[in-house]
């Protein structure tokens, strides 16, 4: 079932912006945002949970007591600060009747905003922000709860404040808790063919456990099992290469494959967790891995092995498969691990590995793009 829209009709003057005495913000000398505005507003744009509607009266704006040439300067100066920090409005309604017309247009009067009437949108996980009363009605015209920011106070208002910050905190909290993450399919196919290895990867994240693998290097398949049992994701996985000459390139492409299909079910990483950190032991081995998936590669690696091959694969492959992976996921993979068997060492490796990619890619109902920039 497609999930609805959800909106915050946010009023301007007195609630973004400082209203002046003679309530006419008409000059770029007047303007001034309210204390935490910009920063509130900032985290619930990044969150993307609710769609940024700007509603406003501005009284006789266009008549000789309100010239349009004195507003708008101020006014886009203000929309440019907000887009400077990824503030953007999806709609911009703006009221120019006085108060004595009672038009409909006006607040708490709804004519602005039929788009929003028409059962696309989730009203009633909906709000409306403002300083005024009739901020507080046109929320129960609409039939969306409403905040009211300032001294006054009404009973219809779930919130009554004079702190941005929590506004913000109660309509994050709130997303978490309404919002179900539809089960959107998290897939990566990549194929891959060059003149040393033809690979094809179905990666599906929100698996069940079940693997796939054929790379003819029989440790390898026992390594990705692994992989696949424990982060839960559904693997297919056909790997042809040259081993003939060395197990270096289908290790290598795969690697490079596999992290590929990554970073393509994971698409702009919107709701992820982001960050795993798993330590598991093996017998006397322990294997630690703390993983990013930042969208910048970058792999530190501690790791000694005693013999130079283990289950026909060459030790020093792993470091150039977590290295290739790293590359392509554009992930940041930091691995750990200490033991006397090399093969407990290199299998505990890979359960951790596994571990830490299941924690960061579950989702998080309200988390957004799981970054202060808004984009990873």
């Amino acid at each position: 079932m497609e999930m609805k829209k959800k909106a915050l009709f946010i009023d301007r003057d007195g609630t973004i912006i400082v209203e002046p005495a003679d309530e006419q913000i008409d000059s770029l000398a007047k303007l001034e945002f309210l204390p935490g505005a910009i920063g509130a507003l900032r985290q619930l744009a990044v969150e993307r949970d609710y769609e940024l509607v700007m509603v406003t009266n501005q009284d006789g704006l266009g008549t000789d007591s309100f010239p349009e040439a004195n507003f708008w300067p101020a006014h886009e100066k203000m929309l440019k600060i907000l887009a400077g920090e990824g503030i953007h409005f999806a709609a911009i309604y703006i009221d120019k009747t006085f108060a004595h017309e009672q038009a409909p247009t006006r607040k708490p009067g709804t004519a602005m905003l039929t788009d929003y009437l028409g059962g696309e949108y989730d009203l009633a996980q909906s709000y409306v922000i403002g300083d005024r009363i009739t901020d507080v009605q046109l929320g129960a015209n609409l039939g969306c709860p409403s905040i009211l920011l300032g001294g006054l106070q009404d009973d219809r208002a779930v919130l009554c404040t004079n702190d941005w910050q929590a506004i913000q905190q109660l309509l994050s909290a709130n997303a978490r808790k309404s919002v179900e993450i539809p089960h959107l399919d998290r897939v990566g196919v990549v194929e891959r063919s060059t003149k040393e290895t033809d690979i094809r990867v179905v990666l599906n994240i929100d698996g069940d456990g079940r693997g796939e693998i054929v790379t003819g290097i029989g440790f390898f398949d026992h390594l990705l099992d692994q992989l696949v049992k424990h982060s839960g994701c559904d693997l297919q996985l056909r790997v042809q290469g040259d081993l003939h000459i060395d197990e270096h390139h289908s290790i290598e492409d795969t690697a490079l494959a596999l992290g590929q299909a990554y970073a393509q079910a994971l698409g702009d990483k919107y709701g992820i967790a982001r960050y795993g950190h798993f330590a598991l032991p093996m017998d006397e081995a322990l294997a630690e891995v703390a993983l990013d998936f930042s969208g910048r590669p970058w792999l530190v690696w501690q790791a000694e092995y005693h013999r130079e091959r283990v289950g026909g694969m060459p030790t020093e492959m792993f470091h150039h498969f977590f290295k290739s992976f790293s590359d392509t996921a554009k992930c940041n993979l930091n691995i750990r691990v200490k033991g006397q068997n090399d093969h407990h060492q290199i299998e505990a490796t890979f359960k951790a590995f596994a571990k830490a990619i299941k924690m960061a890619v579950q989702r998080q109902p309200g988390q957004g793009i799981p970054s202060t920039k808004g984009v990873l």
